[in-house]
């Protein structure tokens, strides 16, 4: 099979060679492009959750060997959630190999945190189907890298610390307002508004609303220090 340059590039970011290179292809072909003979990457996204799950459970035990399980859960949470897998799959641009159909490349679909953790869980699979799991773990590591030594400060999620920063203040909990939707209705595109009773507001644009409120969450938060 003839790997064309943007899938060759990607190689070079992932560090690793594919012995079966229709593997790659599919782990960044969206369902906007699936069609006759050309399968797109959800089942490989369900397959590399799973393995992503495992060798993350196993980094964490490794990394802190004194941790409760309550202690572990929520670091397990971080390193796993989409928003991670997105961040990750940012740093290494999964998003230039992206398979589109022409709506999701004019919704923005490169840039999509949906799109990218969705794709960066297929890599993960297609690595695991091509050189095993050891070539998956140790891609894995290697991508993570440090987010696992600091996974404790990002432990809980953003709509959890900030409302229990509220809290701490005597505030009522914030709110979260859809400012505006756009986008086709099959990957709408939503952007939701955080307010605090203060005054204090933060925005984010993302595919779903959970992750829109994360995202205005976490910016709210960083701007409050």
């Amino acid at each position: 099979m003839k790997v064309s340059a943007d899938l060759k590039a990607l190689e070079e970011r992932l560090g690793y060679r594919f012995e079966r290179p229709d593997l790659l292809r599919q782990a960044v072909t969206h369902g906007s492009m699936s069609g006759p003979g050309r399968d797109d990457n959800q089942r490989l996204e369900f397959l590399g959750d799973r393995v992503l799950g495992l060798v993350m459970a196993q980094a964490l035990l490794e990394h802190d060997m004194s941790a409760n399980e309550g202690q572990l859960a929520p670091r397990f949470n971080a390193l796993v959630r989409k928003e991670a897998c997105a961040d990750v799959a940012r740093e290494i641009d999964i998003g230039a190999a992206l398979k589109l159909g022409r709506s999701e490349q004019k919704t923005g679909g490169r840039r999509k945190m949906a799109l990218l953790g969705d794709a960066m869980e297929a890599v993960i699979a297609a690595v695991y189907l091509d050189g095993g799991f050891d070539a998956a773990r140790a891609l894995i590591l290697r991508l993570w890298g440090k987010r696992i030594d600091e996974v404790e400060e990002d432990a809980k999620d953003a709509k959890t610390a900030l409302q229990e920063w509220a809290q701490g203040r005597g505030l009522q909990p914030p709110q979260y307002v859809e400012i505006a939707r756009s986008g086709p209705d099959h990957a709408p595109i939503f952007t939701i508004e955080v307010r605090l009773p203060t005054g204090e507001t933060a925005e984010s644009t993302a595919g779903n609303k959970r992750q829109a409120e994360q995202s205005a969450a976490k910016a709210l938060l960083d701007r409050l220090g």
